[in-house]
């Protein structure tokens, strides 16, 4: 006799794991990558030092495991379950590795497929998926300090896609749906215009507008405009799109500039230091890359997202995923 499924149980055993990536996300990978930094400040250059980043972001990876299968607390995982995570992480690497080696540059379909790994199997699995992939991608991209912050910027981003986006009755949701996204793309409208009232009022004459504001004042706008949309956000092409682009280049983009002027400022020879002045001039050095980074990622959710997310539910449904 099949035992009935418990769908309370289920579901708040989907909250508790999901609050508990969430603190994983605020506290351990926090203290990680104040290691990173510390590993690069104090760093003797004459070692190699490569195995400790390596085993950083082993730690990571294991740290992401844990909330992921805290959803088989009460029942045996199967292993379909488990494949579909270990799918889906193979599909990030090798659409990245294929655009590498037709020579793309940043123009890949990774930072998309996390998102939609997020929003497929849920928040937790989203980071589980960013950071293994992003980890076995810089096997042939190159392993160094970057590798930690790369992970942990996927494995947000992934995570935030699987919270902010609602997968349920799939094949009834209007595709174009331009009005859901309507207050968003205002809120940061709007935000994008006070920092540049504020670079009028308050930038020195050496100043830009393209630079920090953007990331700044973005993040604002995008906080702001998730919080008043108060509903989880539906899957077309559009809404996948639009998040798609600001997540990438406010928040992959934000930690990332961070992440120069951490690894920079340890080499003497680059003259970058640990300061605002030195982080200003990276924020307005990154635009072009981060804008690019985020066209390529509305891109591929543009034309692939929502069509792949409804072949994982399907198959979810087929194989009794949900069960």
């Amino acid at each position: 006799m099949r035992r009935q499924f418990d769908a309370e149980g289920y579901l708040k055993a989907r909250k508790k794991r999901t609050l508990v990536t969430a603190a994983i996300i605020a506290v351990m990978v926090p203290l990680v990558m104040a290691v990173v930094i510390w590993v690069d400040r104090t760093a003797d250059k004459a070692k190699n030092w490569n195995s400790v980043y390596l085993a950083l972001s082993l730690f990571i990876i294991i740290g992401t495991i844990v909330p992921f299968f805290m959803v088989f607390e009460k029942r045996k995982p199967k292993a379909r379950e488990v494949v579909m995570v270990a799918m889906m992480s193979a599909l990030t690497v090798t659409g990245n590795f294929a655009a590498h080696i037709v020579g793309f540059g940043v123009f890949q379909p990774g930072t998309a497929l996390v998102m939609i790994a997020g929003i497929s199997l849920g928040p937790e699995a989203g980071f589980l998926v960013g950071a293994t992939a992003r980890f076995f991608i810089n096997f042939f991209a190159g392993q160094g300090p970057w590798t930690p912050w790369q992970m942990v910027c996927w494995g947000i981003l992934g995570f935030l896609a699987g919270l902010i986006f609602n997968k349920v009755d799939i094949d009834k949701i209007k595709s174009r749906n331009f009005q859901i996204v309507a207050g968003p793309l205002v809120c940061i409208a709007v935000s994008i215009v006070a920092a540049y009232l504020s670079f009028l009022l308050f930038g020195k004459e050496e100043d830009t507008f393209f630079g920090w504001r953007l990331y700044l004042f973005g993040a604002v706008g995008l906080i702001i405009g998730l919080l008043i949309q108060r509903k989880r956000l539906p899957v077309d092409d559009i809404t996948l799109s639009v998040f798609g682009f600001f997540s990438t280049f406010i928040i992959y983009g934000g930690i990332m500039n961070i992440a120069t002027m951490v690894m920079a400022s340890a080499i003497p020879a680059s003259g970058v230091g640990l300061d605002w002045k030195s982080l200003k001039i990276l924020y307005i050095s990154g635009v072009p890359y981060d804008a690019m980074h985020g066209i390529a990622t509305a891109f591929f959710l543009f034309l692939f997202g929502d069509r792949v997310i409804r072949k994982v539910e399907r198959a979810k449904i087929k194989y009794g995923m949900y069960r």
